[in-house]
């Protein structure tokens, strides 16, 4: 007999993701060094470079109900319990999002299906990483 659904949603992990794995070899591989689920960062990003201010996400479909994609569906069972859980997740994703930008934070969602394609993937972490710092309007 196979695993319970309890027992396999405990295995799924909130961190060292294979898709935040991806993002991670890709963006040391670009030469970028970061810290990882800093806890004084709202949102505890995936990846914080903090001499840039520039935080990451990795989101995974499902979990944070990426719209549109195939993996965020809601379950069709179990309604009651899973539909308030999955919308408390985008909620505190909003609630992250909103506290990293007011403290001057650049962020990058990147959802766990884009990370299937290394190629497009590293093209989109290379623009984001690259912009240029917001500078402060009354800077010299």
């Amino acid at each position: 007999m196979g695993i319970s659904r309890s027992e396999n949603m405990r295995r799924i992990r909130s961190k060292d993701t294979a898709p935040e794995m991806v993002v991670r070899r890709l963006v040391h591989g670009m030469g970028y060094r970061y810290r990882l689920h800093r806890k004084d960062i709202p949102g505890k990003p995936d990846l914080a470079l903090l001499s840039r201010k520039k935080a990451i996400l990795v989101h995974g479909c499902f979990w944070h109900q990426h719209p549109g994609c195939r993996e965020g569906r809601p379950p069709k069972s179990n309604r009651e319990y899973w539909l308030p859980k999955l919308k408390r997740n985008q909620d505190r994703d909003r609630a992250a999002l909103v506290n990293l930008a007011d403290l001057g934070w650049r962020v990058l969602v990147v959802w766990e299906c884009e990370t299937k394609d290394a190629v497009v993937l590293r093209e989109r972490l290379e623009t984001f990483l690259e912009q240029p710092e917001r500078v402060h309007p009354f800077a010299g």
